[in-house]
């Protein structure tokens, strides 16, 4: 075994030995190392002298995971200038301008290390979660309504949110001071205009949408309209908040990257800033489960079809608990409150609306 001693100069001892004439074999046994390293001792006292046989480094030439150091410097002020932006977004960044980028995981040690990140533990996905998400655009739209956001005079707002299901395309945000039937069914309508007719859309069981599970079973003014359009309306099962999983995700993007950063003076100063925040969260924002595309690259593959024609009676707000439904018998009849009486055979199996007052019954096919 080497001793305390220079380690160059028992190497060189150990090659002066083998030089004077004794055997590799005697000299490894001596040193109590193998034959090999005698011969490479013998070998690098044979190219530099006993210069050679001082210790090498052990630094490796070549690092294929290692950040060039220029890269690093140029990642960090990204991230700086972009605190939001994670380690995947800033690789997608870097080569989106033509810079071949290191791994996500190769970012992300280099923002720990400089402390522009804080290393946190994973989160756990539940095994009883299950993602899933429709195979082409406009076949199913998922919406809702988000509170708690503020004005600088401490008006709250709400807003309906829509995105499409398979692009992640937000395809309603409208801002409005109460979640109440007319307000949502305006820009429901709205975005039914603007984007086309979906084939189903998914929503919680909030009044303002259905009133399947209300006191009288009534059809509100979201479901006429879904109806009278041919679009299927789904609801969630009760306390499932995660079949709604990419509307409530993006709500939390929306308060992180929205919400966080802007403050508004009014209403509508809250719909124009975030009207040009959506545009260019759909058009230029990658998203990380649609392989770094934008939403309407997904979207604009949809295929285009006329819409259908949107009833114009969102103008008159039947949701209210004095309007109940009904279905029109073979004969024409119907019954509401303990009456009978004849809406016209010639309506036998449509669904009309009443509204029940303490001297009147208003009977409304549609518009009329």
């Amino acid at each position: 075994m080497l001793k305390d001693i220079s380690k160059m100069e028992q190497r060189y001892d150990a090659v002066k030995m083998v030089m004077d004439g004794f055997s590799v074999t005697e000299i490894a046994a001596k040193f109590e190392v193998s034959r090999q390293t005698v011969y490479r001792w013998m070998a690098k006292y044979e190219e530099g002298r006993i210069e050679a046989l001082a210790d090498a480094s052990h630094r490796p030439h070549h690092v294929p995971h290692q950040m060039d150091g220029a890269i690093e410097v140029r990642v960090l002020d990204m991230r700086r200038r972009h605190h939001l932006w994670g380690p995947k977004r800033l690789q997608f960044e870097l080569k989106k301008v033509g810079i071949d980028p290191p791994s996500h995981m190769a970012i992300y040690r280099a923002l720990v290390r400089s402390g522009l990140i804080q290393k946190g533990e994973r989160k756990k996905v539940l095994r009883t979660y299950k993602r899933w998400e429709r195979g082409r655009p406009m076949e199913l739209w998922q919406m809702d309504v988000v509170g708690s956001i503020f004005t600088t005079d401490g008006t709250e707002a709400k807003i309906l949110t829509g995105i499409d299901d398979h692009s992640r395309f937000i395809i309603c945000c409208g801002v409005m001071a109460r979640a109440t039937a007319r307000p949502v069914c305006e820009h429901f309508v709205a975005a039914l205009t603007r984007w086309g007719v979906p084939e189903e859309i998914l929503t919680d069981n909030g009044k303002v949408f259905t009133g399947r599970y209300g006191r009288n079973d009534s059809e509100v003014l979201f479901d006429k309209i879904c109806r009278e359009n041919g679009i299927t309306h789904r609801l969630t099962a009760p306390a499932s908040p995660t079949t709604t999983g990419k509307i409530e995700r993006w709500h939390y993007t929306l308060r992180r990257e929205f919400v966080g950063e802007n403050t508004f003076t009014s209403l509508e100063d809250l719909q124009e800033k975030l009207n040009a925040w959506v545009h260019d969260y759909n058009t230029e924002r990658p998203h990380q489960e649609l392989g770094m595309e934008a939403p309407l690259e997904r979207f604009s593959r949809r295929t285009l079809t006329t819409n259908l024609p949107l009833d114009a009676s969102v103008a008159i707000d039947r949701s209210g608990d004095e309007w109940v439904t009904r279905t029109v018998a073979a004969n024409g009849v119907i019954a509401v409150s303990g009456q009978v009486f004849s809406a016209g055979k010639h309506r036998a199996g449509h669904i009309v609306e009443v509204k029940v007052t303490e001297s009147t019954l208003e009977v409304w096919d549609g518009n009329e």
